[in-house]
Parts: structure tokens; sequence; C-alpha cells
């Protein structure tokens, strides 16, 4: 049975993407920061046995450790990097150095972080792959809007780190990529946002399962489609 191991999976994709590994029959390892939040969650957890989840904080690089370290042995098919943060002041003259700082920990730091602790884990399974949740807003070639500073260079440079993962990676056969799974209705894209969480969460999982060699290194649609870094 192959494993998936998803952060943040406390609302919005990360919750969907439990949910619909679980029905297809995975072992699902999931992540949250607050239980508050996490009730939906939770209830899955109690609902199927192939659930577990872990309390993690992604900005605190100890807990990262110290969950790879609990999870020792365990071979991860699939390790999707979901947990990320929007910034509120994101425009040119209204952010400021902590919010910026804030995203960028969350958003960059913690995936190069969590790639780290789990490489191994990954290297380990059969199907090796690693998946950072990117965002066309992080395109650079794509640019053609401005604002949104802190997402978009968080964004940029989690592209960045997903790159480099494929190639350090590469003599290990793990397949890196960054996955931009739409506009999606969540909280964080709100409810004008252009497709339900359902169809980018089935649309991610049948591009990760259709992933070979030749795709690591990429940045791709949830329809599987290529955007320009």
């Amino acid at each position: 049975m192959a494993t998936v191991l998803i952060t943040g999976v406390n609302r919005g994709l990360g919750l969907e993407f439990i949910r619909q590994y679980a029905e297809a029959g995975w072992t699902v390892i999931g992540t949250y920061r607050d239980p508050d939040t996490a009730k939906e969650a939770k209830a899955l957890e109690t609902a199927n046995a192939n659930i577990t989840l872990y309390r993690l904080d992604v900005s605190d690089a100890e807990a990262i450790a110290a969950l790879a370290d609990t999870l020792q042995g365990i071979a991860i098919d699939v390790l999707i990097l979901n947990a990320g943060v929007m910034a509120e002041r994101t425009g040119l003259g209204t952010f400021n150095a902590e919010d910026f700082q804030r995203v960028m920990n969350i958003n960059v730091v913690a995936p190069a972080l969590l790639i780290q602790a789990f490489a191994e884990h990954v290297a380990a399974s059969e199907r090796k792959i690693i998946v950072g949740m990117g965002s066309t807003l992080g395109s650079i070639g794509g640019n053609t809007s401005g604002g949104l500073y802190s997402y978009r260079s968080s964004k940029a440079g989690l592209h960045a780190i997903m790159r480099t993962t494929s190639v350090d990676l590469k003599d290990k056969d793990v397949i890196a990529i960054a996955m931009h799974p739409g506009w999606v209705v969540t909280d964080m894209g709100g409810d004008g946002a252009d497709i339900q969480t359902e169809e980018s969460i089935a649309g991610m999982i049948s591009v990760i399962d259709n992933l070979t060699s030749k795709d690591s290194g990429r940045l791709l649609t949830y329809a599987g489609k290529e955007l320009p870094w």
C-alpha cells in the first residue's frame, strides 16, 4: 500500500487531499498546526483507519526534525508540501518586514527543511515523488499584473527549491515538481475563485499518479499543463 505525507491538512486543499487519498486506499499521514481548525481532519482520521495525523508547526525546525525521527523507517511514496500562508499586506507601500518574513519562512524555508528531513523517507519508497504547492503567481515569466510582493516572492522561491531538489535528488531517482492547484474556492482563494477544491485535488492526484522522471523539475498545473518559471 502506497503512503502519502501531506502538510497543512486542517482545511482547504490539504483536507481534500487526505480525503481523496484515503478513499483511494492509500496510507495517509497528515500534519496540522492548530487543533481548533483541524476538527474536520480529525473526524476523517477517526473514520478512516488509514489516516494518521500529527500536530506540526512547519515554522518550527526542531518539530520538523522530530517528526522525521518519529516516522523513521517509513517509506513515503509522495510528499506533498501543502502548508502555506498568504499575507494581508501585499502591495508596494503596504507590506512590512515582519509580515514578509513570516510568509517567506512558512512558504519557502519550511518546505526546504521538510525536503531535507524527509528526503531519505521518499528515496526509500517505490514512487519517490515530492510535490511543492506552487502557484502561477510565483511565475516570473507570467507576472504581468504586479502586486502581491511577499506571496509572489515566496512561491517563486518555492519553485526554485523544487527545481533544485530535482537536481540534487536525481541520483536517488526522486521526482520533484512544483504544482499550481488553480484558483480554488478555499479560505485563501475566496468564493470568487474558478474551480472547486474537489476538482483541483482530483486533477493534481491524477497528474501525480502519471509523473515520470522526465517531469522532474517542472512547474505543472492541476490539469498537467506546464507553466513558465
